[in-house]
């Protein structure tokens, strides 16, 4: 997947006013945008066909063509989509066909802005990472596998609020994405890096990074090029 071209969405909910609040909360996230809009699971099988979009947001409960028979029959169509299922469906049997189908993440309805942004924050790592062909190591997979652990481990410290007394003009949640988007890299990057990669200003970015580097969460890594000043690179730090 090129980097430099958004990601095409496909929206399947039958509902209305969810679908309008879907959608709008799909086109606050940098990096993604609404290829097209379904309200059943047969209309939503033919978009896929005629859009082809990169990922499909999948509700269950819809009528024609539930969540569950459209994941199935999109699998058998062997199509290179992937899909995170939005529902209010919370049952494990449920949860688990979906996942068995290949389902990449399941958001549970009522959900926040936050948790849907961090679904797709998540799968545009994923999508570079694994996008395109050739081969990957075992050791390059491990490192993968690896960050996406550390990654739900530090969400469940950010979760809990164990982050410290954060300084006026800095916010949890633009924190939680640096965090995140440290915790996919597996080398130190600049200030600059880090703003394209959440879509941030790059001062704003390195007053982050300066407070994660203060209270113990990231290091410094200085490099030195040729004339000037040290360029400052920012990588966790390892448990």
């Amino acid at each position: 997947m090129n980097k430099d071209r958004p990601i095409d969405v496909l929206l399947i909910e039958d509902d209305p006013m969810v679908q309008e609040v879907n959608r709008q909360f799909i086109e606050k996230v940098e990096g993604f945008q609404i290829a097209g809009v379904a309200s059943n699971g047969a209309d939503g099988m033919e978009k896929v066909i005629e859009i082809k979009p990169d990922l499909v947001l999948l509700d269950i409960y819809m009528p024609e063509k539930d969540g569950i028979e459209t994941l199935q029959k999109l699998r058998q169509l062997d199509m290179d989509i992937d899909v995170i299922v939005i529902t209010a469906a919370n049952d494990r049997l449920t949860i688990r066909k979906m996942f068995q189908h290949g389902a990449i993440d399941y958001i549970i309805k009522p959900f926040k802005f936050e948790r849907l942004e961090r679904a797709l924050n998540h799968y545009r790592m994923y999508a570079w990472r694994l996008s395109g062909e050739g081969e990957l190591s075992q050791e390059q997979l491990d490192q993968w596998i690896s960050r996406r652990n550390e990654s739900a481990a530090i969400r469940s410290v950010i979760d809990s609020g164990n982050v410290g007394n954060l300084p006026k003009g800095l916010n949890e949640q633009t924190l939680k994405q640096i965090m995140l988007f440290l915790s996919e890299q597996e080398e130190s990057v600049s200030a600059e890096e880090t703003a394209d990669g959440i879509g941030i200003a790059r001062v704003t970015a390195r007053r982050y990074l300066d407070y994660l580097q203060k209270v113990g969460k990231v290091k410094l890594d200085l490099q030195y090029g040729g004339v000037g000043r040290p360029l400052n690179r920012y990588i966790l730090k390892s448990k």
